[in-house]
């Protein structure tokens, strides 16, 4: 097991490369590899559509026309958005990259397009908020991601004829695919041309063409121009990552695979079910049940329960992409801001059995989950286990020792040609999570 674990980075690349049929270059492997140590990101939801105060598919659900929707020109000003205040809380909380909304399911541009008069600069207050985000998360050391939604329920030259969603919206003109492919390579280009270092593009919509398709993977891949639209990606930034939130396995051209309210594996919300592929893997959540700002959801995550889903992911392999929704005046709401900043207290504590370690070491226990570093281990006592002592079967490198992370004191341990047992009689177990560290001979 623990070879298994402690693999050099470039045998875990070769195993990415075999997933593949194009080839990534070897900055794209580099920043792969550099995404998987980050392991804690910061999605924002936000926009037009945060004026509305109920979630960032208003438009879809309420039936509003485009040309009612487009009145949101005139009122969204968000005069108190300070890029430097996101990425200081995002980077307080322990957060390694943030991932933005550029133009979501609405259409909206979050920045200074030439391609579209819908966006954050016709509107009162005039700014690009993503140069605004991309220049703070240069200057702070956080990467940037960029979602961009391949729907639109807005644009009549997308093809919202056989699109799953925005029936409501009013379009009559007949819809032209070419051009709205050509409109969103155009805007990519933008992207990843005028904002400096892009790390990723976060696509997601896929779904909305799913039941045109006689191959569910396949012909997708024809009828939105992946070849064309990920080759443009990776020759305008080659280390930029790509990922699709089509629920499907991973394509060719994709660099990791993003999972939507579950756990690698797991199908809770219908989301899941994919198969879960070689590439780094990162599951994305939200603070309470809504993505974009909903002033009465009041269905706020705990503190724990959000450690929980960060360690858990990272003992399945993943990143976690915490999502808050800011206001329509720019502000995180302090109901997520109090939480994200416990968050980043149990970082400067925890953060080293996260950041840059590997998980699948052992499969998910009643007790938690074990991640891998170096010559680490860290086990993560999330609930009270059976007995009073833990586990860790097929351990075949030689255990040097065993202590509490939080305060080094050492623990009994036995090792056995099963495995090892971490004796816990006298340990008062943390409320949130026991981290106890293994080190390796």
């Amino acid at each position: 097991m623990i070879k298994t674990i402690l693999l050099s980075a470039g045998i875990l690349l070769g195993t990415v490369l075999q997933s593949q049929t194009y080839t990534p270059t070897p900055e794209n492997l580099a920043a792969r590899h550099q995404f998987q140590d980050m392991k804690f990101g910061m999605f924002i939801h936000w926009g037009a559509s945060s004026v509305l105060g109920s979630g960032e598919w208003v438009m879809n659900n309420r039936n509003i026309r485009a040309e009612e929707y487009t009145n949101l020109l005139r009122v969204f000003n968000p005069i108190d958005f300070d890029a430097k205040k996101w990425v200081a809380t995002a980077k307080n909380a322990g957060m390694q990259y943030i991932t933005f909304i550029t133009r979501h399911h609405d259409g909206f541009s979050n920045w200074d397009t030439k391609q579209s008069d819908w966006k954050i600069t016709n509107t009162p207050y005039r700014k690009d908020a993503l140069k605004q985000l991309a220049d703070e998360c240069h200057k702070q050391g956080l990467k940037l991601f960029c979602y961009y939604s391949l729907l639109d329920w807005y644009r009549s030259d997308y093809q919202y004829e056989t699109g799953k969603t925005g029936k409501g919206t009013g379009r009559t003109q007949k819809s032209n695919w070419n051009s709205y492919i050509s409109f969103m390579k155009a805007q990519l280009t933008e992207l990843l041309t005028n904002y400096g270092e892009i790390s990723g593009i976060w696509f997601d919509g896929h779904w909305d063409q799913l039941d045109n398709d006689q191959d569910k993977t396949l012909q997708s891949k024809v009828n939105w121009h992946y070849d064309e639209i990920y080759t443009l990606i990776h020759q305008l930034q080659p280390q930029c990552l790509i990922s699709n939130n089509h629920h499907l396995t991973p394509i060719p051209g994709e660099d990791f695979q993003a999972f939507e309210k579950d756990l690698p594996g797991n199908n809770t919300t219908g989301f899941g079910g994919a198969g879960v592929s070689q590439l780094p893997l990162e599951t994305c959540e939200t603070m309470n049940d809504a993505w974009g700002y909903n002033m009465t959801d009041r269905r706020f995550k705990s503190f724990p329960a959000l450690i929980h889903y960060m360690v858990n992911a990272a003992g399945r392999n993943a990143n976690f992409l915490l999502n808050v929704g800011p206001m329509p005046n720019g502000q995180i709401q302090r109901e997520f801001a109090d939480t994200l900043a416990k968050m980043g207290k149990w970082m400067e504590l925890y953060g080293s059995s996260i950041y840059g370690t590997r998980g699948n070491i052992i499969p998910e226990q009643p007790w938690g989950v074990v991640t891998g570093k170096g010559k680490s281990f860290f086990v993560h006592v999330l609930h009270q286990p059976d007995q009073a002592y833990i586990f860790i079967p097929a351990v075949n490198e030689k255990i040097a020792g065993v202590s509490l992370l939080k305060d080094r004191s050492t623990l009994k341990f036995k090792q056995q040609p099963e495995g090892v047992f971490i004796y816990l009689d006298g340990v008062q177990l943390d409320d949130i999570d026991t981290v106890i560290q293994l080190n390796v001979n």
